[in-house]
């Protein structure tokens, strides 16, 4: 999964580069920047830093992790948030985010962790943040191989437009059934399992034609889309979708089914159906699935959208 939004301390993340916050001159500057410091080794780390410095706003370089999980950090001089200010303000911090994946890609990183830049001490409102670095990377892994995740502490780092929020909170009142009442028939066996996903639902189909790799390559020469577009857009790594791609009997989980069908801007219909071929199928009594059906049915496949409203109800994300 090329961007993913986790609850973890970015301290303890195993990747290539992690991303600190410092100031001009690469020292810290407290919260999370203090935290990656003490746990790199403040000396060592600090030692390092001043044979670089100063930068300049939105300028990243590139030094040991010492005694962290990651092989690299990465430090950048957020902006400082002034009201006075914003389209500066957005426009250095989308900087910050895309100049320091530059540095993880020039020194060969397959994943890198952010936290979220300039939201602390530099008084970004948490909201504008999420959507300047969303847009950051969501346009950066469309021509770069690198898997990116966004460290947070809480749902409250995102803030959901209220009309989107209140709209699918509707969706959810209107739809969601309580998975303690399931209805079962003759021909569907729901399980639970306790990795990924919580449930997922299985039709029996013996006569069903073609594999789903076969209906998956005849979607996308439908839609005239390039395979590229089609796991750029629905969040899955290159390798993982030549797997699926080419091994004609190979069965993709459900979650990246979903996620494929929203990169080929499946209504909910077609969705449905293409679920089918890998016995699946969407249920109301499963919240994860609710909330898709809300974006199929109001056709909005933006799949980081979807995640956001995902990770604030507590959904495992596409």
């Amino acid at each position: 999964m090329p961007f993913k939004i986790v609850r973890d301390d970015i301290t303890k993340i195993s990747v290539d580069a992690i991303v600190n916050t410092v100031s001009g001159d690469l020292s810290e500057i407290g919260g999370v920047s203090a935290a990656i410091f003490k746990a790199a080794g403040f000396e060592k780390l600090k030692k390092a830093c001043e044979k670089l410095f100063p930068i300049e706003t939105s300028e990243a370089v590139i030094t040991s992790a010492f005694n962290l999980n990651s092989k690299y950090v990465i430090h950048t001089q957020g902006p400082i948030y002034t009201k006075t200010h914003n389209g500066d303000n957005e426009n250095l911090l989308y900087k910050s985010y895309i100049n320091s994946m530059k540095r993880a890609c020039e020194n060969n990183c397959k994943s890198i962790a952010f936290p979220l830049i300039s939201s602390g001490h530099y008084g970004f409102p948490k909201d504008e943040a999420i959507k300047v670095a969303s847009s950051a990377i969501k346009d950066f892994i469309r021509d770069h191989d690198i898997d990116v995740y966004l460290v947070v502490y809480d749902n409250e780092s995102f803030k959901i437009s209220e009309k989107l929020m209140g709209d699918v909170k509707s969706y959810i009142d209107e739809n969601y059934i309580d998975e303690n009442i399931l209805e079962f028939s003759n021909r569907e066996r729901i399980y639970c399992e306790s990795l990924d996903y919580d449930c997922q639902t299985f039709e029996f189909n013996p006569n069903l034609e073609k594999s789903f790799s076969e209906t998956l390559l005849n979607l996308i020469d439908e839609k005239n889309m390039t395979d590229v577009e089609v796991y750029k857009r629905a969040n899955i790594d290159r390798k993982l979708f030549s797997k699926i791609k080419n091994k004609k009997n190979y069965k993709p989980s459900k979650n990246t089914a979903i996620a494929l069908a929203i990169s080929l801007r499946l209504s909910l219909d077609e969705t449905k159906n293409f679920l089918e071929i890998a016995s699946y199928a969407l249920s109301h009594s499963i919240l994860f699935d609710v909330i898709i059906e809300y974006f199929l049915t109001n056709e909005n496949y933006d799949i980081f959208e979807i995640n956001d409203v995902l990770f604030s109800y507590n959904q495992p994300i596409l």
